[in-house]
């Protein structure tokens, strides 16, 4: 069925239908109050309050049907996008699903640098990231023969070099610990690479497309931000707004007790336990932290 004539009023989303991403894009749809349901067995779903339909796919292939404008948008990993070498626009980086395409070799073996391994055999599932590596390693323009032998493996790539089917593997490592059971261990990190939303060129409803990349930002913002408030003298506050800037400027309103104010700013998340800290040490009292459950930015 040709789901693109067949529904011709959705924008078709493409999602991971399993995998890394799954979990986490799940929670990204219900964040940016994207309603539907998945009916068991079926990689379709219709969006119940907004006209998208979700095509769950594998994540290796939703880069070549959004290139070829079988899907208007979808949720993928840089590295797949970067191995399909199609033509998109990444549209935004999710800050999930971080890891690193990785060369690896055994542990304790003969190789140590990515040049002795000219000539040898390397196994990935990412061959074409793979190649392109090794071309430039070896000097070799694009399609030239190589000296090193790039061998196609599926899955479980990380047991080929026990077995002697590689000398060394290419693949996506996120915290390590699979490579180090396996007796592996990197010496070279050919591409880093997160979960993007990617656009098509030539997407059927640009407006929509737009509003989903808003609601995205959005969430985003309010996983990385907080709200702090506090109340300051005034005549602290050019040192206080050095520390409490905001996205694009604080907000200071004056209290009834003269000279002194109140600020709302939105701070980084991650640096939050020091900007407090600092503002106590300037003076500021009152200090509170609010999350921001959603946003626009």
């Amino acid at each position: 069925m040709d789901l693109v004539n067949y529904l011709p009023d959705r924008l078709m989303f493409a999602v991971p239908k399993k995998g890394r991403l799954y979990e986490k894009c799940l929670s990204l749809l219900k964040g940016a109050d994207i309603q539907f349901h998945r009916s068991n067995r079926l990689d379709i779903a219709i969006c119940l309050n907004l006209p998208i339909a979700l095509i769950f796919l594998p994540a290796a292939d939703i880069p070549t049907f959004v290139g070829e404008g079988r899907c208007d948008i979808g949720i993928t990993g840089y590295d797949q996008v970067m191995e399909s070498a199609v033509d998109v626009d990444m549209g935004i980086d999710l800050n999930f699903g971080k890891c690193k395409l990785q060369i690896q070799v055994p542990r304790n073996g003969a190789y140590q640098k990515p040049e002795q391994l000219v000539g040898k055999t390397i196994v990935s599932t990412f061959t074409n990231l793979t190649r392109q590596y090794f071309e430039k390693l070896e000097g070799v323009k694009s399609g030239e023969p190589l000296k090193t032998k790039i061998k196609y493996v599926g899955g479980s790539v990380e047991a080929s070099c026990a077995l002697g089917v590689g000398d060394a593997i290419v693949d996506l490592v996120e915290s390590g610990e699979t490579m180090k059971a396996a007796g592996l261990c990197a010496i070279e990190t050919v591409l880093a690479t997160s979960a993007h939303l990617i656009v098509s060129r030539h997407p059927s409803q640009p407006q929509l497309v737009d509003l989903i990349k808003s609601r995205l930002e959005g969430l985003l913002a309010a996983q990385k931000y907080v709200l702090c408030n506090y109340n300051a003298p005034r005549d602290r506050l050019p040192e206080l707004l050095k520390v409490t800037p905001g996205r694009r400027a604080a907000t200071v309103s004056p209290l009834e007790e003269e000279n002194w104010v109140a600020v709302s700013s939105m701070i980084l998340r991650k640096e939050m336990a020091n900007i407090l800290d600092h503002l106590k040490k300037l003076g500021a009292s009152d200090i509170l932290v609010m999350e921001i459950s959603n946003c626009r930015v």
